[in-house]
């Protein structure tokens, strides 16, 4: 690809159109076998199912050979370092989580600024010196180790977290005392999607049989099982507690009461729904027993006032409401929901997340897509709204029962991430800690505006822009999205965005359906026989910012993760004159297939399954992978990693073949295949500031628009 600029044009404005001379890539050449599927009575062809081996050495070399023609068209990209170098300054900045208090001792994480992981901290007492406690910078050279902290011990004297590498699913779990930070000998292997539910000296935990040597990134993950490990034994001496040999595909998951006197086991069949079961650990010899029938509803234990517990739930209440139940008057035969009492109940906004510290509940609502926080008493008596500094996104206000007071974290799209301290006592919210980064929030501006979908539905969107912005059509735009899950996006800062907006482009969230903004009626307009909804909402809201002139096809970017990634394919193949640059991440791809690989089967709840008729119409109709005819496609870039587990590359790698099989105009579509990485979480710094680097240089590149540096 050669540009040609006009030089006086580029004195006068910060953002210079070029003038692109497009030439597509020479892609590597990808072999086609002769795979087929008949499903019902429809043959399906597969042709690139060899690229699913990702272990194989013939995927290895198609690998090697897409990723060579990838960076060999960035590096020719003129200011793709500058981007890199001015990415690297904006995330130079000293960065803290919200403390959280175990005993004497208070936790945190914080960054220097450029450190691939942040550390974490501990002190006694809020005015001590802070010390390392545990730095995942120390755990791998390349920064690839990821840590999270799992659970204090009931007496606050061990902590257990988990470490993932390279951005696997899988996780280490090991025990820290907290005097002294003093590792303990504790190893338990082959854990995931897993917390540390203490009890007494040792802990409830999760985990699968240890997969076949070869198959572990890719291999379906079935017969999850609860174990309990006691302190400073070899796992091989842990206690099986639970498992379901008649049902392969569930997840289970461990909470106990912070008086130990309840065990909790949650049970899912996918990432919708959850099944209660529930023991009296005060009881020598008592069973588990059914709390809550599954998979309709949504079940959260909040605490406990002795045998008496509070339940967040959507049963009943499509927003959510919060419910008391008394274990110790529970009548056999009766169902749970029909003897519980409605403590706060459902509203028109959404209740996001119910917390509690210091024996009060804190219920936090979402009214269109921004934050509201209620303090209420364990009788149900809301006593006042915690003031919050703007529009935003606030998250925090847990602890423990005898706490004196809670922090919180407040963020919106100009409003880097502040540390807030609230005291119980006198009410009062003080900032504790704010943010270092240097940015001029007054230069930028948020709006949050709402369109119609194809079907009338009213949509919001959020556009984050430099003050003073000229609508005619000419700006660059990156539209971003998720569509699923009962996931919410909402309103957050991002130093690593400033790279963007300080150059004149424009950022767009859309909060689609399929999300859980508006409640569980949202998610469900936008799941399953419903998932059109989501590519229509988000279609809608492209011909919104092109209507308005923010932005126009030639100037307008589309981004999505995951699921995500999954709604980028397809309203790419709906839709491919509406943008001329696409970025799917780590992509559900192949809609007929993907409850194939590791925990996609957990994934069915939300989308159907190729096994079912009725779904495998309404995949067949809009997956990614199916969907891609000979046609222009706008500039797409994909990316994945090599270690992701979550969504196994495979999906990318087939779609991106098929992809530059089909394409008929000279837009490049590439894959970015990141190595040592995952589907995300833990992600290095540096990592992902050369993958924020390569996107918008691409962005920028494929618009004809050059930076101002």
């Amino acid at each position: 690809m050669s540009t040609k600029s006009t030089t006086g044009f580029c004195l006068v404005f910060s953002l210079c159109v070029l003038m692109v001379n497009a030439q597509a890539p020479v892609y590597p050449r990808t072999e086609k076998g002769t795979d087929q599927d008949n499903y019902h009575g429809t043959t399906v062809s597969d042709p690139y199912r060899w690229l699913e081996v990702d272990t194989a050495e013939n995927v290895k070399k198609w690998v090697e050979a897409q990723n060579k023609v990838t960076f060999d068209y960035l590096a020719k990209i003129p200011y793709r370092e500058n981007f890199r170098k001015r990415l690297t300054e904006i995330m130079n900045y000293e960065r803290f989580s919200a403390p959280n208090k175990a005993g004497d001792y208070y936790f945190f994480s914080k960054n220097d600024g450029l450190q691939n992981q942040s550390v974490i901290y501990y002190q006694k007492g809020l005015d001590a010196e802070p010390r390392v406690f545990l730095d995942p910078n120390s755990l791998s050279k390349d920064g690839t180790a990821a840590v999270s902290m799992l659970g204090f011990s009931g007496d606050k004297k061990y902590l257990a977290y988990a470490i993932n590498q390279s951005g696997s699913d899988w996780q280490t779990i090991r025990v820290k005392q907290v005097e002294g930070a003093k590792d303990m000998s504790d190893e338990l292997q082959w854990v995931k999607f897993s917390g540390a539910a203490w009890y007494k000296d040792g802990f409830f935990y999760s985990r699968y049989a240890t997969p076949a040597k070869g198959t572990e990134l890719s291999a379906k993950n079935e017969y999850h099982q609860v174990w309990y490990h006691k302190l400073g034994t070899a796992q091989s001496e842990d206690q099986l507690i639970y498992e379901d040999k008649a049902n392969a595909l569930r997840y289970y998951g461990s909470q106990v009461t912070e008086d130990e006197r309840y065990l909790f086991i949650y049970v899912s069949q996918g990432t919708y729904g959850t099944e209660i079961l529930y023991r009296d650990l005060t009881r020598p010899g008592s069973k588990l027993s059914l709390l809550f029938k599954g998979f309709e509803h949504e079940y959260g234990i909040i605490d406990n006032e002795g045998s008496k517990i509070f339940i967040s739930t959507n049963h009943g209440a499509l927003n959510n409401h919060v419910t008391l139940l008394d274990l110790a008057t529970l009548k056999p035969g009766v169902p749970a929901h029909e003897q519980w009492q409605v403590l706060v109940p459902e509203t028109s906004s959404l209740l996001e997340s119910v917390s509690s510290a210091g024996g009060k509940l804190f219920l936090n609502y979402l009214q269109d897509v921004s934050s509201h926080v209620y303090r209420y008493s364990f009788s149900g008596v809301r006593e006042m709204e915690i003031p919050l500094p703007a529009i935003g996104t606030a998250s925090g206000f847990s602890g423990y029962r005898d706490d004196k007071e809670v922090f919180f974290t407040f963020t919106s799209f100009t409003y880097p991430p502040t540390i807030y301290r609230y005291s119980l006592a006198d009410r009062q919210v003080t900032k504790f800690r704010g943010s270092g980064v240097k940015f001029n929030p007054d230069a930028f501006t948020t709006e949050q505006v709402f369109f119609n979908s194809k079907d009338g539905t009213r949509v919001p969107m959020f556009i984050v822009h430099k003050k003073g912005l000229k609508r005619d059509g000419k700006n660059p735009t990156l539209l971003y999205a998720y569509g699923g899950f009962n996931v919410n996006l909402n309103p957050g800062f991002s130093a690593a965005r400033l790279a963007l907006l300080e150059q004149g482009a424009i950022f767009v969230m859309a909060n689609i359906r399929g999300g859980g903004e508006y409640g569980e009626a949202w998610h469900k307009a936008g799941m399953l026989l419903n998932k059109q909804n989501v590519f229509d909402d988000f279609i809608a809201a492209a011909e919104y910012l092109i209507r308005e002139k923010y932005t126009s096809p030639s100037f307008l970017a589309v981004q999505g993760g995951s699921n995500g990634g999954l709604l980028i394919g397809a309203v790419v193949n709906q839709r491919p004159d509406l943008y001329k640059v696409a970025f799917p991440a780590v992509g559900v791809m192949d809609m007929l297939r993907f409850h194939k690989f590791t925990v996609g089967w957990g994934w069915v709840v939300e989308y159907g399954s190729s096994d079912s008729v009725q779904h495998f119409r309404n995949l067949l109709n809009y997956s990614p992978l199916h969907n891609i005819r000979p046609a222009e496609y706008p500039a797409v870039m994909v990316t994945t990693a090599d270690h992701d587990d979550r969504v196994v590359p495979a999906h990318s790698f087939k779609y991106i073949a098929t992809l530059q099989e089909k394409q008929k105009g000279n837009n490049p579509v590439l894959i970015r295949i990141d190595v040592k990485a995952g589907h995300g979480a833990g992600k290095p710094l540096s990592k992902t500031i050369e993958e924020l680097a390569d996107t918008y240089s691409f962005m920028f590149y494929n618009m004809g628009v050059t930076p101002s540096w």
